[in-house]
């Protein structure tokens, strides 16, 4: 039967099949990965777990280099809960997981509204790709790259970095029901800053999620069809 289906429609038929058999196998793959992480952080939301690792494999499958290892930001859930999953692929590992910060413009205890535009003091959503680690105003930092056009791709003009802050603290959950905020940046505790922007520095792959409709319709990384190839490959490379 795929003899005669391949003789009658020629090449394009064969250029279909191996897309869809290579798509296949890229889904299968993505789900035995998110499958193994959900196994070491049962903690973190299924389903964002599959979405970040899909959004990651869309990346590498349009010309994204393989990365060692993952960050997972879930802001749907609140500042107060450690909320920052940090993972190894290649040892399929919970590196850690803990409290990040979101924007002061994005909410309080809750992050509710994000952007891309500068001096908004909003986070970012989406797929982003660490790069270079430096010492600056706030100390050991990370700068990153944001992978979505329109979404997060001015993250490192809006200089949205990993870095340290005492306001990432429990002591200013018991004194103010959440962590302090920051001016858009994914800070961290100065307890585990090192460590995280050491696991991340030099590319590799942080997925910042919240269920916001018009982002998870959109995103190209999200939603990976074909037709989508020139966007991603201006973003990924």
């Amino acid at each position: 039967m795929l003899a005669n289906l391949l003789r009658r429609s020629g090449r394009s038929a064969v250029f279909c099949l191996l897309f869809i058999l290579a798509d296949s196998a890229a889904a299968a793959g993505s789900q035995a990965l998110a499958e193994r992480l959900a196994k070491a952080a049962p903690g973190l939301n299924a389903q964002v777990l599959e979405r970040a690792v899909s959004a990651m494999q869309c990346a590498i499958r349009h010309g994204a280099e393989p990365a060692s290892r993952l960050a997972i930001i879930d802001f749907s859930l609140p500042s107060s809960q450690p909320r920052l999953w940090l993972f190894n692929l290649e040892s399929r590992t919970l590196v850690l997981q803990d409290f990040v910060a979101h924007g002061q413009g994005s909410g309080d205890n809750y992050a509710r509204s994000f952007s891309n535009t500068d001096g908004s003091h909003q986070s970012s959503l989406g797929l982003f790709r660490t790069s270079e680690s430096y010492t600056g105003k706030h100390g050991y930092s990370l700068r990153m790259d944001g992978l979505e056009s329109g979404i997060n791709d001015k993250a490192r003009a809006r200089a949205l970095v990993i870095h340290a802050a005492d306001y990432v603290a429990e002591s200013w959950i018991k004194d103010h029901g959440r962590i302090g905020r920051s001016q858009g940046c994914p800070a961290v505790r100065p307890e585990v800053a090192r460590m995280v922007i050491d696991n991340l520095k030099g590319g590799q792959f942080l997925f910042s999620y919240y269920p916001d409709n018009h982002w998870l319709g959109t995103s190209a990384f999200l939603n990976c069809p074909a037709n989508n190839e020139e966007k991603l490959l201006a973003t990924v490379q």
